[in-house]
């Protein structure tokens, strides 16, 4: 069956994370294409900051995407001030890095939760009115770090690659209900999740590319769309060459570069990063009703 045609005009679209980066770069272009847009971030304050600079049919809201309930409120907001739901972007992501071993737990835990529970609960959210509906779009923005193993992102690649494989299970479930789930796989992104690293072989793109992609799941309601497109095609081709022979590469081509990464230059993600991690420790600690 075909899907039903979804046009960014008029659209009613919630994206999580997009007070900034690759977020704020997406709720940019398909406001400019015609969206009622919902801007859902951690930071309150930095999200209303951006719908207000984005103008009009722009709304920003303060969202958890660990948090069920805070998802919950945050779609429910979106909703009254956007109408019914058309298009969720799963966008909200944690990227740290280092070696496998030194990775402490709690940041372990804060990127398990925001990069593959966060996409859960939006997914589980929104699908039953979608459903009811018989039309929509869930757009998850993944990594290209989804298929290619990264020395030093390991727990990343981890929650990556389970998305990609929730996205494509999940699009063969919607299918017959009218709702597309596709996956965006960036390159690295300039953006502060991956300041001070050089993820060879992965090219660094911009965000306004990512927002292309983006846009393009709405209106071709692509399954996957690799950024650049070529790198997709590499990931293809390095799970068919010989390991002795894709080691050699890699040696090459220093792909041990997000094991050094340059600490100044990471420095305030880095301590962003730390600070969340230990919120999320202690939100999950907190006795039910004493929060």
């Amino acid at each position: 069956m075909k899907y039903p045609p979804l046009s960014p005009a008029g659209a009613s679209i919630a994206i999580t994370g997009a007070a900034r980066g690759i977020g704020l770069a997406t709720a940019r272009a398909l406001h400019a294409a015609g969206a009622h847009i919902a801007i859902g971030d951690l930071d309150a304050s930095l999200a209303q900051q951006a719908a207000n600079d984005i103008g009009p049919n722009a709304t920003g809201h303060r969202l958890d995407v660990t948090d069920k309930d805070s998802f919950r409120s945050f779609l429910d907001r979106a909703e009254a001030a956007h109408g019914p739901l058309d298009v969720l972007v799963n966008n909200a992501g944690v990227m740290p890095n280092g070696p496998f071993l030194e990775l402490d737990d709690a940041t372990d835990r804060l990127t398990v939760d925001v990069n593959l529970i966060g996409v859960l609960n939006g997914m589980r959210l929104v699908l039953p009115g979608m459903i009811e509906r018989g039309r929509g779009q869930i757009t998850n923005v993944a990594s290209l770090a989804g298929k290619f193993p990264i020395k030093g992102l390991a727990v990343y690649n981890a929650t990556k690659y389970a998305v990609v494989g929730l996205t494509a299970a999940t699009r063969l479930e919607m299918r017959p209900h009218g709702i597309a789930v596709s996956a965006v796989l960036p390159s690295a992104v300039d953006t502060q999740l991956s300041s001070g690293l050089t993820m060879a072989p992965l090219p660094k793109v911009p965000p306004t590319a990512i927002a292309a992609a983006v846009l393009k799941t709405l209106t071709h309601r692509t399954a996957e769309i690799p950024v650049p497109g070529y790198v997709g095609a590499l990931t293809t081709l390095s799970a068919l060459t010989p390991e002795p022979v894709l080691n050699t590469v890699r040696r090459l081509l220093r792909d041990d570069r997000a094991l050094r990464p340059d600490h100044e230059a990471r420095a305030a993600y880095t301590r962003r990063l730390t600070d969340d991690a230990t919120e999320h420790g202690t939100r999950r600690t907190v006795p039910v009703g004493d929060e």
